[in-house]
């Protein structure tokens, strides 16, 4: 029943956009009541981000054995992710609306962001493990500097994505490097 629900999501979405998709329509797509929409999505904007990007349950970033090819694979799996048609047509509405909420955007950042951060950790912390770091940077300002420029490239800019996670993975492991690097020289992190 749960892809069945994020299928008919996905479809709808892709067919009429995010601003006219309703549960009601979810629902009549995959042959359910609503009630059993609401019993695993609290809200439609939690549903269209399982459907569109990823659900709550997100694996880790893969270990390519250096801090360079895991940043690479996870800015590829964020592309790929937001390159989805369903995402392409969900992605601004979605964000407008969180935006506009702030009980909405606390249940998204409990459901879908701390997922996303302790992905993020997990890579971190395998680079200091491996040496590569000696300590790990904030987790929140990493996942901005992995999502952020992959949502400005395509949603602001409407940039094509080829190259971009190697440039990308480029730019953040040095950023990371360098953070880290200051911070053992006892540098302070500034805002």
């Amino acid at each position: 029943m749960d892809e069945a629900i994020l299928a008919a999501a996905r479809d709808l979405l892709v067919d009429g956009g995010y601003a006219g998709m309703t549960m009601d329509a979810v629902a009549a797509r995959a042959g359910i009541g609503k009630a059993a929409i609401y019993r695993r999505y609290a809200t439609k904007q939690e549903m269209v981000f399982a459907a569109a990007v990823h659900g709550a349950d997100l694996a880790p970033p893969p270990d390519t054995g250096s801090l360079l090819g895991d940043l690479t694979a996870l800015v590829q799996e964020v592309v790929d992710h937001l390159t989805r048609p369903a995402a392409a047509a969900a992605v601004l509405g979605l964000l407008a609306d969180i935006g506009a909420s702030e009980g909405l955007a606390a249940r998204f950042h409990e459901v879908f962001v701390t997922r996303e951060q302790a992905g993020i950790a997990a890579l971190l912390d395998r680079a200091v493990a491996r040496g590569e770091l000696t300590v790990a940077p904030d987790v929140g300002m990493v996942h901005a500097l992995v999502a952020g420029p992959v949502f400005a490239t395509l949603y602001l800019q409407r940039r094509d994505s080829r190259d971009l996670a190697g440039w990308l993975g480029r730019v953040v492991a040095g950023a990371v490097a360098g953070v880290a690097g200051k911070a053992e020289r006892g540098g302070s992190h500034e805002q």
